[in-house]
């Protein structure tokens, strides 16, 4: 299939720049793959929509804030995306990005200021780097202090900005636990704690797994042939509890790709999950037998990316681009912060 099967056009002033005021009054597109129904609803309605038997499925990572700058001897400012610990999260040595990363090479020493500083070792590829940070505090605190949230690239922010608090809080799901990810799992930041109440009064089980969401989530598709790209490896975690659940349920509504991603990559032929760790590449196209997952929630995606290629393997390709188009002549707010598609 041609990548450009999965192109379409968005107004750039949909692009969601911030927040809604509350986090569950986004509107939300229902998707009936059986009959081709779309339905406009607000998200605080998504309890009503979920049935006897279903078990909701979360992704729980919790985003770092990963995006810092430090400045060369000469002055000039380098951005760092922190990518993925090298020893675990409290370790020094990251995997990263370095923009611009023109005259960067090994042995570049950057600086923060106060003493703070961090050494490039050595380039992995064309976009990623191995650097060591040299602070004298523990380097989770001192990215408390310096870090910022790590928002995509279409979201704009003034460079070297104050980090915002608000973009700390609202770039996260209000059940994050496990930190590790460096792009939020944004079909989950329409949840409150309110809504997550009335879900479990209601008799729904809600059970979570983690996959720290990599920058890969922004690496767009290249290949001119969508089987012919390759996803990022990112790791995952589900407990036994959560399989036990999950096994037991007669439909998985899950929130997001990540959940999705996970419960598929280890689903059997039967749909059954098991509790495991490790890291998953999986890459879901149309053409693709879902195992697992029966509902899906999920925010509006970039023309041409694995996620967009994902959500039209599991609700069709014309349907999807049907969604697609009512929701950009009725003006939902599209990407990280925008609006939400439930996909039954």
């Amino acid at each position: 299939m041609k990548l450009q099967d999965f192109d379409y056009t968005l107004p750039e002033e949909l692009i969601a720049q911030s927040p809604a005021p509350d986090r569950d009054r986004s509107r939300m597109m229902v998707v009936d793959r059986g009959t081709g129904r779309l339905q406009v609803r607000i998200f605080r309605e998504f309890p009503e929509l979920l049935r006897r038997g279903d078990v909701l499925v979360l992704n729980d990572s919790k985003v770092i804030p990963a995006r810092l700058f430090a400045r060369k001897t000469t002055g000039a400012a380098v951005e760092i995306l922190l990518l993925k610990s090298r020893e675990g999260s409290s370790s020094t040595r990251w995997e990263a990005l370095l923009r611009p990363a023109k005259r960067i090479k090994a042995g570049t020493t950057l600086s923060f200021g106060g003493g703070a500083g961090v050494r490039v070792l050595e380039r992995v590829n064309d976009r990623k780097w191995v650097v060591e940070f040299h602070v004298d505090e523990p380097f989770e605190s001192f990215l408390r202090r310096r870090g910022q949230a790590p928002l995509p690239p279409y979201i704009r922010r003034p460079k070297e900005s104050t980090p915002s608090p608000d973009d700390l809080a609202r770039y996260q799901t209000v059940y994050a636990k496990r930190p590790g990810s460096v792009a939020a799992p944004t079909a989950g930041l329409h949840f409150t704690e309110a809504i997550l109440e009335r879900i479990r009064e209601s008799g729904i089980p809600v059970a979570t797994v983690t996959l720290h969401v990599g920058y890969g989530t922004f690496t767009p598709v290249e290949a001119e042939q969508i089987e012919d790209h390759t996803m990022d490896e990112e790791y995952f975690e589900i407990g036994a509890e959560t399989a036990e659940t999950i096994n037991s349920a007669g439909r998985v509504v899950a929130v997001g790709t990540t959940s999705t991603r996970v419960l598929e990559s280890i689903a059997d032929e039967g749909g059954r999950i098991r509790p495991t760790s490790g890291s998953t590449g999986l890459y879901i196209y149309p053409g693709y037998r879902f195992r697992r997952v029966g509902a899906l929630l999920t925010n509006f995606h970039l023309p041409k990316s694995s996620l967009f290629l994902l959500v039209c393997a599991f609700g069709g390709r014309e349907l999807m681009f049907s969604a697609y188009e009512r929701a950009i002549a009725e003006n939902y707010r599209f990407y990280s912060y925008g609006d939400c598609m439930l996909i039954v």
